[in-house]
């Protein structure tokens, strides 16, 4: 009998993509998608399961179906209002993201068929903060620990896998922490924020960037899923991202946008106008890393894991910016979207 693959979050685009590409892997007999909402997208031959990861139902899902690899997608940082049904709350993200997978891994714990795990994490863990390093690497520990969003939540799941590792040393663990997903279907809050007419900036910063291509993560997720190759380990921890780096000026130029630069102090002001204008959930952590940036080290992800992204950092982004078009707005309607950004922030407060 072939493996039985269980998918978390399988609403997402990108959970969808994986499970269509995970089914036609050799030695798959059977992929179990699940999420609390129905997809929107087709998931081929996958079997779908209506499920909330946040009750204790998921462990019967996981022996029904005699699951030996789970996939653990459910954990996002999906901006509000983006996920349908009630899901897009920070609230419910949050408990989704924490609570789901203290009931996902509770489950997986008495669920003698399982065999594998990956997580899908993020190299937000390690922060964002003025006396980084200028490169982390999986065992460098953050100057500052994230304080709220989806940071936070990244490290809190990331330490309750490694206590499911502890009591399940037969388990094979794998966390992959990706940087930032770019691609023509990316739906992460990066893109939100460059598909923006106008980019907000932060003066006096110009912020080193990492991407990930999402076709590259379906890819590097497949390898994790997967038993590992002759010289391959498909266990531990994994930093994620494209070769090289994307200053965040020559992003706004290369996608022909304007930017707005504020004083450090006021930019919480321009997150929260923002927020308040409906453009985008422009939260604490991405305003830190629109400020100093994050660079990880990946040399574990091609010698270890052997994985080898197919997508530079800057072909990632250039992917990304064919998909959402270039060039600037007309004069009257860029003018309208500057005045409504710096109408929302108090006088006096910093806007250059």
């Amino acid at each position: 009998m072939g493996r039985v693959v269980l998918v978390t979050g399988a609403a997402r685009r990108l959970s969808g993509r994986f499970v269509r590409r995970i089914l036609r892997e050799p030695g798959v007999d059977r992929v179990v998608a699940v999420d609390a909402v129905p997809p929107e997208h087709g998931l081929g031959g996958a079997e779908f399961v209506r499920a909330d990861i946040r009750q204790p139902a998921i462990a019967r899902v996981l022996t029904e179906h005699a699951v030996d690899t789970v996939v653990h997608m459910d954990v996002t940082g999906t901006p509000l209002g983006k996920r349908g049904n009630g899901r897009g709350s920070r609230s419910v993200v949050k408990e989704t993201n924490v609570i789901g997978t203290m009931q996902l891994l509770g489950a997986c714990q008495k669920t003698p068929s399982v065999q594998r795990l990956v997580v899908k994490s993020t190299t937000s863990v390690y922060g964002s903060a003025p006396r980084d390093p200028a490169v982390f690497t999986e065992t460098t520990p953050p100057k500052s620990l994230p304080g709220g969003g989806f940071a936070k939540d990244a490290v809190e799941v990331e330490g309750y896998v490694r206590g499911f590792a502890r009591r399940r040393p037969d388990v094979a663990v794998c966390v992959l922490r990706f940087a930032n997903l770019l691609g023509p279907g990316a739906d992460s809050p990066l893109a939100e924020y460059f598909s923006l007419p106008v980019l907000p900036t932060v003066l006096g910063f110009d912020p080193r960037l990492q991407f990930v291509h999402e076709d590259d993560a379906v890819e590097v997720l497949r390898i994790a899923a997967s038993e590992p190759a002759r010289g391959t380990l498909n266990s531990g921890t994994f930093n994620i991202a494209g070769d090289g780096v994307v200053l965040l000026s020559q992003a706004a130029r290369r996608l022909g946008r304007p930017t707005l630069p504020f004083f450090l102090p006021s930019v919480t002001w321009a997150g929260s106008a923002l927020r308040a204008l409906g453009m985008l959930d422009f939260s604490p952590e991405q305003i830190r890393l629109l400020t100093h940036g994050r660079v990880v080290d990946t040399t574990q992800m091609r010698e270890t894991l052997g994985f080898h992204p197919r997508y530079t950092s800057a072909g990632a982004f250039a992917d990304f910016t064919r998909s959402r078009g270039t060039g600037l707005l007309p004069p009257h309607t860029l003018a309208r979207t500057v005045d409504r950004i710096a109408a929302a922030v108090p006088a006096g407060r910093g806007l250059k």
